[in-house]
């Protein structure tokens, strides 16, 4: 029986009907992801890393939001067109969601819920360069930023979680998803 997390409904950035459940029996890495944030260059890393992995079953799976700073502006289409001529974009990408507060989307809901806290790199505290910078950063379990990573195991679970800053190309991430593509 699948997990409700599976079941939520979802629109890819083309409007079409999906679900984590079309997905099944993949390691996915679920990522909120913005146009114009500091860490937009993660995209880069992000499309090696599928590429890289993907005949081995990981999906990477982009949710731009427009939580932060309004660093996600455009249309789908917008987003769209960015993405592949910027960065090569071929994993899949969904529409334009809420990660956060009131309105948070039932997806970003269920993964905070089912890991509440995310991995920092060793001596880095991104909550704590938030504050620096002046902001309020979100509560946990809150999405703190654009970028933050899930990783989903083959059975749907949520088995890891990443601060946006860590890049998915870090060997934290790196080996959170080789173990899930291994289990």
């Amino acid at each position: 029986m699948p997990t409700a997390i599976q079941d939520v409904p979802l629109k890819t950035i083309t409007g079409d009907d999906a679900r984590l459940g079309d997905y099944a029996g993949k390691v996915l890495l679920v990522v909120n992801v913005a146009s114009k944030c500091g860490l937009t260059p993660q995209y880069e890393a992000l499309e090696k890393l599928y590429a890289a992995r993907r005949d081995q079953g990981l999906v990477v799976l982009g949710f731009p939001a427009n939580d932060f700073a309004g660093q996600e502006p455009g249309t789908n289409e917008e987003i769209q067109d960015f993405c592949r001529s910027n960065f090569g974009v071929d994993f899949p990408m969904f529409s334009k969601i809420t990660v956060t507060g009131p309105d948070i989307h039932p997806l970003y809901r269920e993964l905070t819920q089912r890991f509440p806290k995310a991995a920092s790199r060793p001596g880095e505290n991104f909550r704590e360069r938030l504050r620096g910078y002046g902001m309020t950063p979100n509560p946990e379990p809150g999405v703190l930023w654009n970028f933050e990573k899930f990783v989903i195991g083959k059975n749907g679970e949520v088995v890891a979680r990443f601060s946006p800053d860590v890049p998915p190309d870090d060997p934290m991430v790196l080996s959170a998803i080789d173990k899930a593509l291994a289990a």
